[in-house]
């Protein structure tokens, strides 16, 4: 007689569950490989789900590999739930490459808060930088009418709050107006990721506790390290999920410790390359992610939000 076939059962995640819909490579770091390992380190269960696979990032001279389309995205989703397995506490997405796939998670968003309403979905809306798109034009007013409406946090850089706003940001005032956009469209909590004025690299962060009251809003001045990375826009969502999470009504606080995370491994990373005698500047530098993990677990607070008042 043949035995009973035994269940499996995934415990529930006191610190929280979270599906990260995002690129892998096999070597380096971007993508899932930047994010779910700090993840892991800040607390998190983590549920990977790779858009696309390939050998390298394509920052190199070549790479192969393969592509998840919009269908095989939800016949993984339709798997988790028919094991009772789609609970999650949050949602992370990074770069997606076609409008087919981008509609294709608004339909996993839809899904997921039907079982969780109040499931907080972190988007980094990547969609290039310094006035060149890395994506499909199309993908920019797909993001802006059906992303943003239901994103509980956006990160998008300079550029991208750019498109998404259709605001020019030249001055710190036009960085706060363009987070008080993207609040009246969806997402409570709004972090520019990098601002460039005059020279100076910042980061503004905005928070809408109460929408009968102005959010609250930061700046944290971000020094330039000369030298360009990999994966460090990956990196830094998946740090201000982990932190903002913990500290829910301070985003600021969870900036703070973001920024400091990141700007410690991105040195180490200089210092490193340095010591092995590369040119820090004359190629794209692969992040010492784990080499890091002291920085990512308890990062010593080194860089300090101004709140605007």
């Amino acid at each position: 007689m043949a035995s009973p076939p035994i269940l499996s059962l995934a415990l529930p995640s006191n610190t929280g569950r979270v599906l990260s819909i995002q690129s892998h490579t096999v070597q380096g770091y971007v993508g899932n490989k930047s994010a779910v390992f700090p993840l892991q380190l800040l607390g998190y269960d983590v549920d990977p789900i790779n858009s696309v696979q390939f050998s390298n990032h394509t920052g190199y001279p070549t790479f192969k590999g393969q592509v998840l389309n919009g269908q095989e995205l939800l016949d993984l989703i339709e798997g988790l739930e028919a094991n009772n397995l789609l609970y999650y506490t949050h949602l992370l997405t990074g770069y997606i490459g076609s409008d087919s796939f981008l509609n294709s998670v608004l339909e996993v968003v839809d899904k997921l808060r039907s079982i969780n309403p109040n499931l907080t979905y972190v988007c980094d809306p990547v969609m290039g930088d310094e006035g060149k798109l890395y994506v499909p034009e199309d993908l920019v007013s797909v993001y802006r009418e059906k992303v943003v409406p239901v994103a509980s946090m956006l990160t998008p850089n300079q550029f991208e709050a750019e498109l998404l706003t259709k605001l020019r940001i030249g001055s710190e005032t036009d960085g706060l107006k363009a987070c008080n956009i993207l609040h009246a469209a969806g997402p409570s909590k709004v972090v520019i990721t990098s601002i460039n004025i005059e020279g100076n690299l910042l980061l503004i962060g905005s928070h809408l506790k109460d929408k009968k009251q102005p959010p609250e809003q930061f700046k944290i001045a971000i020094p330039k390290i000369p030298a360009y990375f990999t994966g460090t826009g990956d990196l830094m969502t998946a740090l201000l999920l982990g932190w903002s999470n913990k500290f829910p009504d301070n985003l600021d606080k969870a900036a703070e410790l973001a920024v400091s995370s990141l700007q410690a491994l991105l040195q180490r990373t200089l210092n490193d390359y340095t010591s092995a005698g590369f040119d820090s500047k004359s190629s794209s530098l692969e992040i010492r992610l784990i080499q890091s993990q002291d920085d990512i677990r308890e990062p010593k607070l080194t860089f300090k939000a101004h709140k605007y008042t």
